[in-house]
């Protein structure tokens, strides 16, 4: 679980400005020609005197590109490092400076490969942040603040456009933040705009615009500020660093300031090391990337990340899962015509020869049979016909679901911080073994959602070995409402059922300390070995108190051990609460627990 490959290198180093890649400039062209002339070379490092260099589309490398968990388009690369082994990019605390829709980094079948010391950054950023001046309940309207050098927007047909580098956004996503804590404000579901409804915009000035609207429960309180971040197809093009079928990767000292995406998304790629990496806004934002900082799907080997800051992004810290697709219908002769399940995991790479994978029943999500992949024929970006060696005498009756098991990683996640995010800290679903120790955890919603679900994001599957110990969690779940430090639960849909077998097993959260204005501990559904030891949970004054749901939530698990827990300063007991299909509980020596 500990062991990443390392390479030791004796590069040749080569620095940009020798061919003239310049501060200043547009690298684009440049870099890309340097960067195809060293394709055949073994052992590289590019190397970038300190400065900011600018990347414009115009010029840049242009290729058809699937990103898992991001809109599929063609894409504008600045760095294609395309089957390249053995490359190191060497910043040297310089900033790369992006304008437009362009996609920073591409490492495809590559291996060995290290990016360091270096930020990115663009130039106009790909949400808004408009400052609220005005809020009328009982007329229905916001004013919003308009900066039109940072934030640039116009009317038309009294809807409201941002202008971006070439191409403007509709209102779409939005979220409502607090510029003094730089995150979401307490309960922002209560203020959503209805930008996808029957809204009108009028300017008010110059810089100031009237939204009317219906809001979920009343307008963004005066002194907020309303995030708009786009609408699908076009808000995820463009992820700050992309790794696809790639191995021995190694991120290091890399700051990422905004992405049209995530800030990493690895697919199908083997052992990778984040260290010392930073997802942050600039000064003058809230807001670093539109997506998740890091995601991880259908990876295997060692993901280690560790010694990181992950605030501010507009959702989680890290997941790591695979993908379950759809069994459209057995062909016969052990084939099955699959469909990639959902809308942004079209192009993926489910499986191939070699791979091993289990089929499900979609009514219950759990596996029934285990097989191997002999052959695999793509058909589009999706659907994919899987062949493989063995198939059960009879299949059951109802919808059927695939889940790779081979590419299923180890995870390492250490002495990082999440904080000031809307989201979730952590998503995990992987086979392999998880490690989560050390950290603080302070997001919006649940600090660790470990989930799973065939009927909505599709994201698989079922973990065996979680360890979450000595971490801080810190006003988990100010989004308000059932958020937990700790979400243990696959998702069903009202079509599905529980209650043929457990879902997730062996999870331990111990000595872990918990700051929390809600009380709110662990809440787990269908797990099978769940030991909650040594955490102290005490009461924080910093949000509006909520004591209306369990400490510990119970729901069709067996095998739990709760033991010497502690509560402070709630002024009561904090709930210990077990459904009737909950077996095996073993409950001793939690002070302040009821």
């Amino acid at each position: 679980m500990l062991g990443l490959s390392a390479h030791v290198s004796n590069a040749e180093l080569i620095n940009v400005a020798d061919h003239g890649i310049k501060p200043g400039d547009d690298a684009s062209l440049a870099l890309y020609q340097l960067i195809d002339s060293i394709a055949d070379k073994k052992d590289v490092t590019l190397f970038f005197p300190k400065g900011q260099y600018e990347f414009y589309p115009e010029n840049a490398l242009e290729i058809y590109r699937a990103v898992t968990n991001h809109d599929n388009s063609l894409k504008r690369i600045a760095f294609p490092l395309h089957g390249h082994k053995n490359i190191t990019i060497d910043g040297n605390e310089s900033t790369f400076m992006f304008h437009g829709r362009m996609s920073p980094f591409s490492v495809v079948d590559a291996e060995n490969v290290t990016l360091k010391n270096f930020s990115i950054d663009w130039a106009r950023s790909f949400h808004d942040e408009l400052p609220v001046v005005e809020s009328n309940k009982a007329e229905g309207y916001v004013v919003v603040e308009v900066d039109p050098e940072r934030y640039p927007h116009e009317i038309k047909n009294r809807k409201l456009h941002s202008i971006k580098y070439n191409w403007k956004d509709d209102m779409g996503s939005q979220i409502v933040f607090d510029p003094e804590t730089r995150s979401p404000i307490y309960d922002t579901k209560a203020y959503n705009v209805a930008f996808w409804n029957d809204y009108t915009a009028t300017w008010q000035g110059d810089r100031r615009v009237k939204i009317e609207s219906k809001f979920s429960r009343e307008p963004p309180p005066v002194g907020s500020v309303l995030i708009s971040y786009g609408t699908h197809p076009t808000s995820r093009l463009c992820p700050a660093i992309h790794l696809d079928g790639s191995k021995n990767i190694k991120i290091e000292g890399v700051t990422v300031y905004a992405a049209g995406g995530m800030g990493i998304i690895a697919e199908r790629c083997e052992d990778i090391h984040v260290d010392r990496m930073t997802v942050t806004s600039t000064e003058d934002r809230l807001i670093s990337t539109r997506a998740d900082a890091t995601h991880f799907l259908g990876c295997k080997g060692t993901i280690m990340v560790e010694n990181s800051l992950f605030e501010h992004m507009l959702d989680d810290a890290i997941n790591v899962h695979g993908a379950y697709i759809k069994v459209v219908e057995y062909m016969g002769d052990k084939k099955f015509l699959c469909e990639i399940s959902h809308f942004q995991q079209w192009g993926l790479i489910f499986a191939e020869q070699g791979d091993k994978v289990a089929l499900l029943s979609r009514k219950n999500i759990l596996p029934f049979y285990e097989t191997e992949v002999t052959a695999t024929e793509i058909l589009n970006e999706h659907r994919v016909i899987v062949t493989v060696n063995n198939v059960p005498d009879k299949l059951p009756e109802g919808p059927l679901s695939m889940e790779n098991l081979t590419w299923n990683p180890d995870l390492i996640f250490r002495k990082n911080t999440i904080r000031e995010n809307r989201a979730r800290g952590l998503l995990i679903t992987t086979k392999g073994k998880a490690l989560v120790e050390d950290n603080y955890i302070a997001p919006q919603m649940h600090g660790i959602l470990i989930e799973g679900d065939n009927n909505n994001w599709y994201e698989s599957g079922a973990v065996k070995e979680v360890i979450i110990r000595n971490n801080q969690f810190v006003n988990v779940g100010f989004e308000g409402g059932t958020r937990y430090p700790l979400y243990a639960a696959p998702l069903l849909r009202e079509e599905q059922h529980y209650g043929d077998g457990h879902y997730h097993s062996n999870i331990t959260f111990e000595n872990n300390t918990l700051k929390s204005f809600n009380g709110h501990l662990v809440h787990a559904f269908s797990v099978s070995g769940l030991k909650i030891h040594n955490n102290t949970i005490e009461f924080s004054k910093d949000y509006p108190k909520i004591d209306e749901f369990p400490s510990i939530d119970l729901v069709y698990c067996d095998n739990v051990e709760i033991h010497n827990n502690q509560s402070k300063g709630f002024g009561k007991d904090m709930e210990i609460k077990a459904s009737s299909d909950t077996t095996n509980v073993s409950s001793e020596n939690n002070e302040g627990f009821k």
